[in-house]
């Protein structure tokens, strides 16, 4: 299907600048710091790139949903953590560090993880096959490369450079982000605006089961893998908070479908909505636990 400028160009641009917000939020010390404690990434990720996406597969399954919803829901469980989820992290006072480092890292895995859970969903789900729907490896590795790994290496150099006029540009990626996921949400409503009711019914019971389901999932394998209070909370908020701006992406750009990029929409009104739950059960739950020096970021207070 043809696609406007705006979604062919803006959008892999505005990513591109959500990435190098990531970027700037890391140092080589965070990097070191989970180094030598590795337990608590290697957890996340996992949680991330593996039980996550099989979570989607199963949802789908219950809800019955048509073929093209359904891999949305898939292509959604299969993003990484969005940028957004550093920050409800400090403001759920879980480990921001920690929070940073998993997004940083599964943002760069799923340039190979991603394909291959899709491929996974269009295999198992019941008449995906006959709308021919891929993600095609080469491709999609060649988008992620320019708006994922690229935006982030050149975010980290700028932090270690100019630390200074890092912090400035990255209170502005922030809202970039939110502006750019507002205008593809209003995009998608017009776009399917003679059934966006119908859909919405649909596939709308399918993300809010997806996305407590995952938190829920967060908090319970870091509390069975001993993990403590800040991690937990870290976790359960990277598995909920996904970057739907990529998801979009790739729904748009790659498979051509605005269906499919309509779970990713839904999803990304029902995350916000569950933010509020997330960071009131965090401070709750820290409140009997004292603050990580690594849960607040370099020149801000505790809230």
């Amino acid at each position: 299907m043809d696609q406007s400028p705006l979604i062919e160009i803006g959008l892999p641009i505005a990513l591109a600048i959500i990435m190098v917000g990531i970027g700037l939020s890391l140092t080589k010390e965070d990097f070191a710091v989970q180094a030598r404690s590795p337990w608590a990434t290697i957890v996340g990720l996992v949680a991330q790139l593996i039980l996550v996406p099989l979570v989607g597969i199963g949802v789908t399954m219950i809800f019955d949903l048509s073929p093209l919803l359904a891999l949305g829901v898939i292509l959604v469980a299969a993003s990484p953590g969005g940028a957004t989820s550093n920050l409800i992290t400090y403001l759920a006072r879980g480990s921001v560090a920690l929070s940073i480092i998993l997004t940083a890292i599964a943002s760069i895995a799923v340039i190979l993880t991603l394909p291959l859970w899709f491929d996974i969903g269009a295999r198992v789900i019941p008449g995906a096959t006959d709308y021919d729907v891929t993600v095609p490896l080469g491709q999609t590795f060649g988008l992620l490369l320019g708006v994922i790994l690229i935006p982030v290496a050149l975010g980290m150099l700028l932090r270690a450079r100019k630390p200074a006029l890092a912090d400035r540009i990255e209170r502005f990626v922030g809202v970039v982000g939110l502006v750019v996921l507002v205008a593809l949400i209003v995009g998608i409503v017009l776009g399917e605006r003679d059934r966006i009711v119908d859909l919405v019914a649909t596939v709308g019971p399918a993300v809010i089961v997806l996305n407590v389901a995952v938190i829920i999932l967060g908090g319970l394998v870091a509390w069975v893998c001993r993990l403590g209070r800040a991690e937990q909370i870290a976790i359960a908020v990277e598995l909920g908070i996904k970057n739907t701006t990529l998801t979009m992406l790739i729904a748009f750009t790659v498979i051509g479908i605005e269906v499919v990029g309509l779970a990713a929409a839904v999803y990304s009104i029902v995350m916000y909505i569950t933010t509020f739950v997330l960071v009131w059960g965090g401070r709750r739950l820290m409140r009997t636990a004292p603050l990580p020096a690594s849960a607040t970021p370099a020149g801000l207070a505790a809230p």
